[in-house]
């Protein structure tokens, strides 16, 4: 594997994910003290970031088979509409936190839930890049970025461990 695509994938996975450690580590709070919470975390942050890559590859394989390449630019929109909607929801709706959600065991599908919900703007991000590389590129983006889902997972546990934090 080209050590350029290795490097250029983990930088656009770090950059992409970095607000996941906070999310993660919010989690492993809430967790501690459970017993096999880490585990479902850790289980929940795949399946969710997985969702988010086999909806990324999907969009890819039909943008490049049913869009031109002028309508490519606009993938980078996605976040912001992204944005622009979840503030117009907070705004419509108020702020309706749910306190009894802390009291629940940690669920590795309540996880996914929110890793995929927090990472629509990933995929507005990847389609672009995926649709700019290479087969073989695009697999070794995915392959680094599910092993970089480790370290994220580790990071935010180092996160949520330290005393300050918890």
């Amino acid at each position: 594997m080209d050590f350029g695509i290795i490097a250029r994938a983990a930088v656009l996975f770090a950059v992409t994910n970095i607000d996941d450690i906070l999310v993660l580590a919010l989690f492993f709070a809430q967790g501690a003290g459970q017993r096999g919470a880490a585990a479902r975390i850790a289980a929940g942050q795949y399946l969710g970031f997985g969702g988010i890559l086999l909806a990324s590859v999907a969009v890819t394989l039909g943008a490049g088979l049913f869009l031109p390449d002028e309508a490519i630019l606009y993938f980078g929109l996605i976040p912001l509409l992204l944005g622009i909607h979840a503030a117009w929801q907070v705004w419509r709706n108020g702020d309706d936190d749910d306190d009894s959600l802390a009291d629940r065991p940690i669920s590795a599908l309540t996880v996914a839930a929110v890793t995929f919900a927090n990472g629509g703007d990933n995929i507005g991000v990847y389609v672009p890049v995926f649709l700019a590389v290479g087969t073989g590129a695009l697999v070794a983006y995915c392959v680094v970025f599910l092993a970089m889902v480790a370290a994220l997972v580790l990071a935010a546990k180092f996160v949520a461990t330290r005393k300050p934090i918890a």
